[in-house]
């Protein structure tokens, strides 16, 4: 069957939300844009599984905006119309900027609340009357408890990214909010994978929800050219410092396991004259703010992040990825590589394994349901062509198609012949 093409105009939106789309050079809805807005506009709740670039904020942002300004009711102080929850202070500003584009020619404020900072500010929004309000749950519970944020009259709530919620730990006091809203009201839910938990979740705050599935996580974007290096753990920094040399390295976000992890490789970047920052949650929320906009605006081609602290990326000119460390969890591996090819782009995603990252590897392999290529050796630094492990991946393939790990090298390396699978 074939699905028609649509545009924005076809999904039944007003006119001041078509001029902003417009205005933003966007030509064709994507999948979960035509799926959503119209049931949206219906005003049907919704469970939508959607990786990160899907385009999932304006699926949600423009009905919210549209159904707020038919109603055509100035929101009262403290008692926003509609509430967003987000995981991170990153995505809840990034969720707000995004409503504020694409309402800029209707009359209703968005503001976004969120820890790190002091919330004098904050607090003056809220007092003066706020449409939309995209919180993260811990800073909300506080203003909620000092009376600062009244949800009585909410009429359309958002939880974003569910299982990042789960993850972080804030089922409880997303549970807590939930009880706190009205129970008319219209809910969405959004989540680039579904746990139990998740489903659970949904099942006890939806009415009849519409479900929508785009992208499913076990699938990446096909525009992402995806490869493995094998480099032995000490030979990464240099193996990276190469790469980034390379021309084609416009802007890389590239991610590492911890937070100390992410500074010392910005200090040996730094050593090798390439300039990198780091983004991660032991900065301060002002120096996350001035990180991000640097790399936005192209002054930082290289950041160096954590998972959690990544979250709220979103910018679309990425052109690489890549996995200094491979992640703990095979999921962060779908949610860090569609951080680029983002707005019909292509990108590239990168990962470096050791041998103490081989299970990391298969977990995520058998998570996508294939294997990454195994990038060949002349494509490599010199630094990371001459290591063992990266000598391996250029020799023939093993028993199961992957490439043989050859036990060439010193004795202290402890590698020993395997194959990757």
């Amino acid at each position: 069957m074939t699905i028609p093409t649509l545009s924005f105009f076809d999904l039944g939106l007003m006119d001041p939300l078509l001029r902003a789309v417009r205005t933003e050079n966007y030509v064709q809805p994507t999948p979960i844009q035509q799926q959503a807005i119209p049931r949206l506009l219906e005003g049907r709740d919704l469970m939508g599984c959607a990786q990160t670039g899907s385009g999932k904020t304006a699926a949600f942002a423009l009905p919210i905006l549209q159904t707020l300004a038919a109603q055509a009711q100035p929101a009262r102080p403290r008692m926003p119309h509609a509430l967003v929850l987000a995981p991170t202070r990153e995505l809840a500003l990034q969720i707000c900027d995004s409503f504020k584009v694409y309402g800029r020619n209707l009359r209703l404020s968005c503001t976004a609340v969120y820890g790190g900072v002091g919330q004098d500010l904050q607090v003056r929004d809220l007092k003066r009357g706020v449409d939309i309000l995209v919180a993260t749950p811990g800073r909300l519970l506080d203003l909620m408890g000092q009376g600062y944020v009244r949800l009585e009259e909410v009429k359309v709530f958002v939880l974003d990214e569910a299982d990042r919620m789960l993850d972080m730990g804030f089922i409880v006091d997303v549970r807590k909010i939930i009880r706190a809203l009205p129970a008319k009201r219209q809910t969405l839910l959004f989540s680039a994978t579904m746990p139990r938990e998740v489903t659970s979740l949904a099942e006890s705050m939806l009415t009849d929800a519409v479900n929508v599935a785009v992208t499913p996580v076990a699938s990446n974007a096909l525009r992402i050219d995806e490869s493995v290096v094998f480099v032995e753990r000490a030979a990464k920094p240099s193996t990276l410092s190469g790469l980034l040399n390379r021309p084609e390295m416009s802007r890389a976000l590239i991610f590492t396991r911890t937070k100390h992890g992410a500074d010392r490789l910005v200090r040996t970047l730094g050593l090798n004259q390439i300039k990198a920052s780091a983004l991660h949650g032991n900065k301060s929320q002002n120096e996350r703010e001035r990180t991000l906009e640097g790399f936005r605006s192209g002054r930082v081609r290289f950041l160096v992040a954590t998972d959690l602290a990544a979250r709220g990326i979103d910018v679309d000119a990425i052109s690489h990825i890549i996995n200094f460390d491979l992640p703990d969890e095979p999921e962060a591996y779908v949610h860090r590589i569609g951080r680029t090819a983002r707005a019909g782009a292509s990108g590239t995603a990168i990962s470096f394994c050791s041998w103490e990252e081989m299970d990391k590897l298969r977990n995520i392999e058998r998570l996508i349901k294939r294997r990454v290529p195994v990038v060949d050796s002349q494509l490599l630094p010199a630094t990371a062509a001459s290591s063992p492990l990266a000598i391996a991946a250029g020799k023939p393939v093993g028993q199961h198609g992957r490439k043989v790990f050859s036990s060439r090298g010193p004795r202290r390396s402890g590698l020993r012949r395997r194959t990757a699978w």
